[in-house]
């Protein structure tokens, strides 16, 4: 039998790989691991889905249950996505390509979101978009306008009053601070 299970928390290519790597050696006939979903093939259900439990609590995931709290990963997912390939690659509005994404209409998407979370979709996007600035200005390879320009802010100064709101420093400030503050994207809220 084919198994398929929403996972909370996987937010990058090494939780794909460490999730697969731990499976794979605990006997788990895994068929494909993915942000957010683990599929595997099972003759022991009981057997499989206690490994699977076990490794997933080892590594800081959770098995994600209910319609709402799956929808809401996949929002996430899909954010996290969209920020990997720079410059951003959306086309329309985020609300769009979220029902794209999700195949679920926006108001009921967004409703869902704000109510498990308690924060907007909106506002947790612009929490992603402020992690992938402190990403880019720590990689050294942009200017604050060329990082504008890949995150698709108006202007720089949009994106500088932004980050000053969220972190409560400014651009320059985090620059010069030449260390990592940033926050774990499973961790945002």
């Amino acid at each position: 039998m084919v198994v398929e299970v929403f996972v909370k928390n996987m937010v990058c290519n090494r939780c794909i790989k460490v999730i697969k790597n731990e499976l794979l050696e605990a006997g788990v006939e895994v068929t494909k691991v993915e942000l957010g979903r683990v599929v595997y093939k099972s003759k022991n259900i009981a057997r499989d889905s206690k490994k699977l439990e076990k490794v997933l609590d080892e590594n800081g995931f959770e098995i994600l249950e209910g319609s709402d709290k799956i929808l809401v990963e996949k929002v996430k997912q899909s954010l996290i996505r969209l920020l990997e390939n720079l410059p951003l690659q959306k086309s329309g509005t985020l609300s769009r390509y979220l029902s794209k994404e999700t195949k679920i209409d926006y108001s009921r998407l967004s409703r869902i979101f704000s109510y498990t979370e308690n924060i907007t979709v909106e506002k947790y996007f612009i929490k992603l978009k402020i992690e992938k600035v402190k990403e880019l200005i720590q990689s050294k390879q942009y200017n604050f306008t060329q990082i504008s320009q890949l995150l698709d802010y108006t202007n720089v100064n949009y994106l500088s009053r932004q980050f000053k709101a969220e972190t409560g420093m400014n651009l320059s400030e985090y620059k010069e601070l030449n260390k990592n503050f940033r926050n774990s994207l499973d961790q945002i809220l």
